[in-house]
């Protein structure tokens, strides 16, 4: 006879060691794949809050838009890698249209009146969502088998690895981008001093719509990669930018590395919370994480405290 893993009265017989073992690597992986994008929406955030001092709740909507866009396409006929490739697309023009529609002519409004013009940003695009796709639930088939993979006893989707794997690629890429070219060594510039970057010759207004366009591309892939394994519809961008703002905040609002522990801590704790505590109280876990930050950590696991931004 196997082990058990706790110790109580007959009456109550506990699990084997085995089956508790295998409920928690079910429980990490799926919180890892779920942090995954969580990570993503945070770099999205990060993104253009160093290039513009912007906390953009919009970017949730560029999830949204990956995914729906992607759905619809594919519905239509469209080969997936170029559905996807158009959805992309389509969040980088609504990603570009956002700044200079909405955030550069309140050029010189406060933080408050930028949070609350991205939030109205957020309801505009969702409006026009449902009206341009519908308002019901949809999926994208998996890319590759459906076939579930048993590993110690967890059962993982194959398309869990492509959202793992996707955004390991893209955080690569993010720094090969950011310390290997030019433009990325401009956008390093403008996050550190916009001014300073300006008086060498950066034009910091172009860096800036490019930061809005790279963050919503990163969103855009963010929803299609796990569109697949949860579902997708008009409203899901509110719960997606408040999961990434907690991600962003707890890694350390403006630090990259910080977007992407914080995004895949979230993920763990929302992923346990449900499993061991109730998956009514999952949505609020990001919440618990946003005030436990504010209340006790308020510069986030990497934040430096005491910055004055330029």
């Amino acid at each position: 006879m196997g082990r058990r893993a706790c110790s109580r009265p007959p009456i109550l017989p506990c699990r084997p060691a085995v089956t508790v073992m295998a409920e928690l690597l079910q429980f990490l992986f799926s919180g890892l794949t779920v942090g995954a994008v969580y990570a993503l929406v945070a770099l999205g955030f990060t993104l253009i809050y160093n290039a513009s001092d912007v906390i953009n709740f919009a970017q949730g909507e560029f999830v949204m838009i990956g995914g729906m866009t992607s759905v619809f396409l594919v519905a239509a006929g469209v080969p997936l890698p170029l559905a996807a490739l158009v959805a992309i697309l389509a969040a980088m023009v609504v990603g570009v249209g956002l700044h200079k529609l909405a955030i550069e002519p309140a050029k010189g409004a406060t933080i408050i009146g930028i949070i609350i013009i991205t939030i109205g940003a957020s309801i505009f695009v969702r409006g026009m969502a449902s009206i341009v796709f519908d308002k019901q639930f949809h999926r994208l088939p998996a890319f590759t088998s459906e076939i579930p993979i048993i590993v110690g006893g967890a059962v993982i989707l194959p398309q869990s690895f492509w959202v793992i794997g996707g955004g390991a690629v893209i955080l690569v890429l993010m720094w090969l981008f950011l310390s290997r070219t030019v433009l990325g060594k401009a956008m390093l510039a403008t996050s550190a001093n916009r001014l300073a970057a300006l008086l060498v010759g950066i034009n910091t207004r172009m860096i800036v719509t490019l930061s809005f366009a790279v963050s919503a591309a990163i969103g855009a892939i963010a929803g299609i990669l796990v569109t697949p394994i949860t579902l997708t519809s008009y409203d899901i961008g509110v719960l997606m930018a408040l999961k990434g703002f907690a991600a962003a905040m707890l890694g350390g609002m403006g630090n990259p590395l910080g977007a992407v522990v914080g995004g895949l801590l979230v993920g763990l704790f929302e992923a346990l919370g449900a499993g061991y505590i109730s998956s009514d109280y999952k949505d609020a876990i990001a919440f618990i994480i946003i005030l436990a930050v504010l209340m006790f950590m308020p510069n986030g696991l990497f934040g430096r405290p005491g910055v004055e931004r330029v």
